[in-house]
Order: C-alpha cells, then structure tokens, then sequence
C-alpha cells in the first residue's frame, strides 16, 4: 500500500525510474513491519503470562508438557522457542524483567521506538 501511495522514484545515479524496496518504504514512513509487531506483541504477551498466578488456564498451557514425538526433519520452532530468540534481540537480563510489569515495558518501548527488533533472527 505505502509503495503505492508513494509511487515511484527518479534515480539520478541511473538516471532512471525506480521503485522503492520496502527497507526504504519502512524507513520513509516509520513504521514497524510486520514482523516486528509480531515479535513485539509475543513478548507483550510472554510477559503478560509469565506475570499470572500458576494456576491459571493459560500459564499452565505455557508449561504443559505433552510427551508427543517430534516428526522427523528439521525440527519446528515451538513458540517458547521464538520468544527465547526474541527476548534475547531485546536485551540482557530480560526474563528477570518479566515478572516487574513496569520494568518490563522499558525495553518493549524501546524496541519499538529504535526497530530493534527488525534485525535477522539468522
């Protein structure tokens, strides 16, 4: 959509028309992308979780242990384990940030405001 709206550029290097990769759209328009919401709000609710009684409904899912198999192959990231590679781009010490609500949304703000959480979980 913002590629439409803001359409194509002169390139006086190449002195020709291009269009503008979507780096350069995320960084003309401030936004987050995509998936950066997605790691943002994961943790949101990680930490939403992590802060519950124990024997709530949903902390207890968090934990279950299910005793199933894995199927053969390259093994599937489970959900604990994509928060694990998120919490660890948001900064040091950051599980022990979890249980202060208040403490825990300094580094969230953060990593929205500066796009930390834009770089490569490679």
């Amino acid at each position: 959509m913002y590629s439409r709206i803001l359409g194509p550029v002169y390139d006086n290097e190449k002195e020709n028309w291009r269009i503008l990769t979507n780096k350069e759209i995320y960084a003309s328009v401030k936004k987050p992308t995509v998936i950066e919401t997605v790691r943002l709000n994961r943790l949101r609710w990680f930490g939403h979780v992590q802060r519950m009684e124990e024997n709530r409904i949903p902390k207890r899912v968090l934990y279950m242990d299910l005793r199933t198999t894995r199927l053969r192959g390259r093994p599937r990231n489970r959900w604990q384990d994509e928060v694990r590679e998120d919490g660890r781009i948001v900064g040091e010490g950051w599980q022990e940030k979890v249980h202060n609500r208040e403490e825990w949304k300094k580094p969230l703000r953060t990593a929205r405001n500066c796009y930390i959480l834009h770089m490569s979980m490679e």
